[in-house]
């Protein structure tokens, strides 16, 4: 039977594709179902038709998977940012580890008997809520010009107010209310992109969860906005509520000490220490601009995050700017990098290189216990942010450089002769570069690390570094993300000489 777009099908949901959509097959045609979870039994509406498979959309659900759970966000649908959040937490966490492991089988070329070996239980969250503590936030208007702001819809640029997201921070909702009323009450505009006209273009709020510092950061398109001092008042006016994401419970369980439940509800109390705008005036879809203004308090806030697993409790500190990258899952992050320490097998005698080292948060775990730590990474501001976090934390042995890892590693390699014991890696979702990994494989580190939050390119690289002369010893995916796809993956790999052909 031929199918054609708009037809209404019923069809079993019997797999699941790498973005969250269900798969099934009628007549033995192949339909990836959007909203859809394995094990349902769905009246779907065909919205492209190819010539092997097409996708669709659940219409209704006619019977529901034991792995579907009621959404605990009404938008859940149209914003297309938590893709999975019908489906039950632990079986969100079955679908990443095996994303992991078929793009390793697939695109690796990895045999199947191995990973079972070497592929350790994923780790998962503890709340998949409120995790966020980074969001940043279009505004606009809606059909009836009214301001708002909130989440585009899955691939456009449709605003869906909502001022409430559940993987936010909870002071979140009180501030962006604060700002559209600042906004209304003084006339100013919001960013229109179809014409370029207008002044407030986002929204960025940024958390530590340890230390309760909230940053608030307009993106304009110009260089001032309206009545500054009205906006910090009405900022600083308001009583932040609650703790965050951080449950009082779960603290206890991280802390592995419940006599220290006062300090984390005191540690945790939110309060606001920068209000800043970002000018960005160009046509463009880069949501920050390169000059930050402070309006009131610092130009960042600070956070910390606590390396597991150590002989004695390390915190690491971090000054965070509004351009500063930093993990968004502060829980998660310190299991991520913890576990990425602890591959790393360090004994204090190593030189350890740390690449796409951001603001040198993986480079400073590391630096606690190497003997030298180089950190390299390609935005400026980053790598002033790094030096300035090394010298806050009293750290005198890590070193970094600006500029592309597939340029700054193999000029000193070739130019200085610097060694590695170990290197780890921590590339965007792209991958690292190739003459990257051909100055990793010639630098013949005894250990790679490499953390990933793609693991179809983590399964290209490490083909080559395989190739080249490594072995695979630890695989362990750890959940950043809650309710969607992603998935953090991080493996350890061993040098053993023996290239294969």
């Amino acid at each position: 039977m031929e199918y054609r777009k708009n037809d209404v099908v019923t069809i079993q949901i019997n797999d699941i594709g790498n973005d969250g959509e269900g798969i099934g097959k009628i007549d033995g045609y192949t339909l990836f179902v959007k909203d859809a979870v394995i094990g349902d039994f769905v009246e779907a509406k065909i919205t492209k038709v190819k010539k092997n498979y097409g996708y669709a959309r659940v219409e209704r659900v006619i019977t529901p998977s034991s792995f579907r759970v009621e959404p605990r966000c009404a938008y859940h649908r149209q914003c297309g940012g938590c893709q999975i959040q019908a489906m039950d937490y632990e079986r969100q966490l079955l679908f990443k580890e095996q994303k992991i492991r078929n793009n390793l089988i697939r695109i690796g070329g990895f045999e199947a008997a191995l990973l079972d070996e070497i592929m350790e239980p994923i780790v998962g969250m503890e709340n998949p809520w409120h995790y966020r503590n980074k969001a940043q936030f279009p505004v606009g208007y809606d059909k009836k010009e009214n301001l708002i702001t909130g989440f585009y819809a899955g691939r456009t640029h449709d605003i869906i107010p909502n001022t409430d997201c559940l993987l936010g921070a909870a002071e979140n909702k009180q501030i962006l209310e604060a700002v559209l009323s600042y906004m209304r009450e003084n006339g100013v505009l919001a960013y229109r992109e179809q014409t370029g006209k207008g002044l407030v273009r986002h929204i960025l709020i940024r958390t530590g969860f340890a230390s309760g510092e909230v940053m608030v950061c307009l993106v304009i398109n110009g260089r001032k906005l309206p009545a500054e001092e009205e906006l910090v008042k009405r900022l600083m006016g308001i009583s932040l509520t609650g703790i965050g994401a951080v449950s009082l419970n779960e603290t206890d369980r991280l802390r592995g000490d419940a006599g220290e439940k006062a300090e984390a509800e005191n540690v945790a109390q939110k309060r606001i220490v920068s209000i800043s705008v970002s000018v960005n005036t160009e046509r463009t879809n880069v949501i920050m601009g390169k000059e930050i203004r402070v309006l009131w308090g610092r130009g960042y806030i600070e956070d910390s995050i606590r390396v597991l697993g150590a002989a004695e409790e390390s915190r690491i500190k971090f000054h965070i700017s509004p351009l500063s990258f930093y993990q968004v899952n502060p829980l998660q992050t310190e299991k991520l990098y913890s576990l990425a320490l602890a591959y790393a097998g360090l004994t204090g005698r190593e030189t350890v290189w740390d690449l796409y080292c951001g603001i040198g948060t993986i480079s400073l775990f590391l630096a606690k216990y190497a003997k030298k730590v180089y950190g390299v990474e390609i935005i400026p501001q980053a790598i002033e942010d790094a030096r300035e976090n090394a010298r806050i934390n009293g750290i005198n042995n890590a070193e970094f450089y600006v500029g592309k890892a597939e340029e700054v590693l193999p000029e000193k390699y070739e130019k200085e002769a610097v060694r590695a014991d170990v290197i780890v890696v921590d590339p965007p979702r792209k991958g690292c570069d190739d003459r990257c990994l051909e100055t990793m494989l010639a630098m013949k580190p005894k250990r790679i690390v490499y953390v990933s939050c793609d693991s179809a390119t983590l399964a290209r690289d490490l083909r080559v570094l395989v190739d080249g002369g490594y072995e695979v010893k630890k695989v362990r995916g750890v959940d950043q993300f809650g309710g969607t796809v992603h998935v953090e993956v991080v493996i350890m790999m061993q040098y053993c000489g023996k290239k294969k052909n």
